[in-house]
């Protein structure tokens, strides 16, 4: 543990500290004439939360209410205080704009991340490959951030450039990596179409893998693929979140595919049943909403990040000792990137747990195509390739697929196999449902 004070408490210390937290982010919201308008329409005032009901009977956040404010929703500091902006990435509208003051970025972040990566298994000093994206998008930050509070040597290399990056494992001898896991799986390819094997020749032991959640299958896949060792850990967060900073996996959680949510001293986790907004049971499934105590530029009060998890049966029966820190299974899907199907809730990462399980398919690449916008769907088609090594025919990778689409969701669907190479790969977040119009 980096932060023991705080990572050994228990439930009870930490909502303590939380509520604490919870009052002075109320009092600073209540000068700010923007979220004074937000907690009105719910008939309160930022300073209700300081109240111990506060924070349940106050008003959630959406994208809605970001994009009235557009383009900087919810500033809590003046803008001569920011020191830089992130922003969503777009994908249902304008991106919206989070700024980052000297204390966000440069005190907060590596605090959060340092710890988050310790947990996950990073050593100080180590030699590290950052492949996540810059620009606007935190995700890079974040972890350059995270390695530096580690004093790792960092590698800030982002995402494509795959011929070289493959050359690059080999050679430059990094420990740890920070990626999509669909990327790494890709590079896993590369490298054997070049004649580079990674399990031999690669000296990475630990991936920290997020941008898509993918299932335990895929995983133990793509951890057989690399050197003896190799571990994979899942990280989680939102940009609203200030970066990946949520959750992670660790050598306690890795094998029961779950995730702790160890940054609980500074950001409210609540996880809500979609519909009733309750929180859910042990066992259950339910959306995460997010309030961050410690932002100074721009923090959120009951974020909906729209993330689907299932609370763990044993939230607090963590091996580490963290008693006070809930675990998780790994994301679902988005309430929102959810389809019906002739009557049937299908989310992608269902699909992708029977690829990831089907002999012979290329894991990182599938797609998705519907022929309807959004919720009744009247046909669905799932495309995938035959692994040109695996020598498997395209008919009984068709035949498999649905056999168990059907015996897991109880529906027939169209399934296309297609040769290796043909569909999209993906450096970042994978965008796995198309429209018919949408197909190349």
């Amino acid at each position: 543990m980096l932060h023991p004070d705080i990572e050994c408490l228990d439930y009870p210390a930490i909502c303590r500290l939380q509520q604490e937290r919870l009052s002075k982010l109320g009092r600073r919201l209540g000068e700010r004439p923007d979220w004074l308008a937000h907690f009105a329409a719910a008939g309160m005032k930022p300073s209700d939360l300081a109240a111990a009901d506060g924070l349940e009977h106050a008003p959630l956040l959406d994208k809605s209410a970001l994009h009235s404010r557009y383009p900087f929703p919810f500033l809590a500091t003046p803008m001569d205080s920011v020191r830089r902006f992130t922003a969503t990435s777009g994908t249902t509208g304008l991106p919206v704009l989070f700024g980052m003051t000297e204390h966000d970025y440069g005190q907060l972040l590596p605090y959060q991340m340092a710890r988050i990566l310790t947990a996950a298994g990073v050593q100080r000093g180590q030699r590290a490959y950052q492949g996540y994206g810059y620009g606007l998008w935190i995700g890079g930050p974040a972890l350059d951030v995270g390695f530096a509070a580690l004093d790792c040597t960092t590698f800030p290399i982002g995402p494509g450039r795959g011929e070289l990056v493959v050359k690059w494992l080999r050679d430059h001898s990094y420990d740890v990596a920070s990626m999509s896991p669909l990327w790494l799986m890709s590079l896993v390819t590369t490298a054997k179409q070049m004649g580079i094997d990674p399990k031999a020749e690669w000296t990475m032991k630990l991936a920290i893998l997020g941008g898509q959640s993918v299932s335990a299958e895929f995983r133990n896949q793509l951890e057989a693929e690399m050197p003896e060792g190799f571990v994979s850990q899942n990280i989680y967060g939102t940009t609203e979140a200030g970066g990946p900073v949520l959750a992670i996996s660790t050598p306690f959680t890795h094998d029961e595919d779950e995730l702790q949510l160890i940054n609980e001293d500074t950001i409210i986790t609540e996880i809500l049943d979609p519909v009733t907004l309750r929180p859910v049971a042990p066992g259950e499934v339910g959306e995460i909403v997010i309030t961050t105590l410690c932002r100074e530029a721009s923090p959120v009060v009951r974020w909906r990040t729209r993330d689907l998890v299932r609370l763990s049966t044993s939230p607090f029966d963590c091996r580490s000792g963290r008693r006070g820190m809930r675990k998780i299974g790994r994301i679902i899907g988005r309430s929102d990137d959810m389809i019906k199907v002739k009557g049937v809730i299908v989310f992608p990462s269902q699909i992708e747990d029977i690829i990831a399980a089907t002999p012979g398919t290329v894991k990182e690449a599938w797609q998705i195509y519907v022929d309807k916008e959004r919720i009744t769907i009247g046909t669905m088609c799932i495309a995938v390739e035959a692994q040109h090594t695996a020598g498997r025919p395209a008919e009984l990778i068709v035949a498999d697929i649905k056999r168990e689409v059907r015996a897991h969701l109880g529906m027939g669907v169209d399934v296309e196999c297609l040769r290796e190479g043909t569909l999209p790969r993906y450096e970042a977040k994978a965008t796995r449902v198309l429209h018919r119009a949408e197909r190349a």
